[in-house]
């Protein structure tokens, strides 16, 4: 049999000492001919708990062996366990009382039992991964295609004979388009500023969090509009646009642009 500790002993000892003097205090004060009154501590115990706890002793005076005692290294006396001691329930406490406190602690707020699902991806290597590839694949492509197709410079400029029309390139005939409607400042400064500006503040305009085109209406109407703005500017400027930058039916007059 296991040693009991010395601090459960001498708790023992207290608490068989208490209940000793509350029986005796109760049977000095108890009428001859009727059964002793309650302690105040019996009263606050419910009912089913002290059936529960008459019968769980009526058991354990009935069967079984009664728990073998130790001697005690210090004293040389016998200790009793505290459950066999003044007539106290098994599986009772300190000062034989039979009530326990059980406190259930939900799963959920201690951890999360449950993986959330995330809308999120690392950077590396998920996204890096998939820019690289795709880098290496356009690098090949122009790689190929230079091989393949020849793309010769033009003869020196004359800085006495301007061509006419005189056209920017392609990524900038939008802003010449601008400029043949509007003064260089509103077409140049003003115009494009605003525009940036706009996209500048449309991640914070449209805070939708979802990926699907349905419920993105204003991010795809904002980036459309801005495409189709910068599209037509630039094929007004390419083909319809002649001598003196002026406007022509490129089917009637023909194509002004080294493509």
């Amino acid at each position: 049999m296991t040693e009991i500790p010395e601090h459960l002993r001498k708790r023992a000892e207290e608490a068989r000492k208490k209940a000793a003097a509350k029986g005796e205090a109760a049977s000095g004060d108890a009428p001859a001919g009727g059964d002793a009154p309650k302690s105040e501590a019996a009263s606050k115990i419910p009912a089913h708990l002290l059936e529960r706890s008459k019968a769980a002793k009526a058991k354990a005076a009935g069967g079984g062996d009664a728990p073998s005692t130790e001697v005690a290294a210090t004293g040389g006396a016998a200790a009793t366990p505290p459950a066999a001691a003044a007539g106290v329930p098994v599986g009772a406490g300190p000062g034989g009382h039979t009530q326990r406190l059980l406190t259930v602690v939900k799963s959920g707020s201690i951890q999360d039992v449950k993986a959330t699902p995330q809308d999120k991806v690392h950077v590396w290597p998920h996204l890096l991964v998939v820019e690289f590839v795709a880098a290496l694949a356009v690098t090949a492509f122009l790689l190929v295609f230079s091989t393949f197709v020849n793309a010769p410079l033009l003869e020196l400029a004359n800085y006495n004979l301007t061509p006419n029309p005189s056209k920017a390139p392609w990524y900038f005939l939008g802003l010449q388009e601008l400029l043949k409607w509007f003064h260089p400042m509103v077409a140049g400064v003003l115009l494009p500023g605003m525009a940036l500006v706009a996209l500048i503040l449309a991640p914070y305009t449209d805070r939708n969090p979802s990926n699907k085109p349905e419920d993105r209406k204003f991010a795809l109407s904002l980036f459309t509009l801005f495409l189709m703005y910068w599209a037509v500017l630039v094929i007004i400027g390419t083909f319809f646009r002649g001598p003196g930058f002026n406007f022509i039916f490129p089917w009637n007059d023909g194509l002004f642009v080294e493509l």
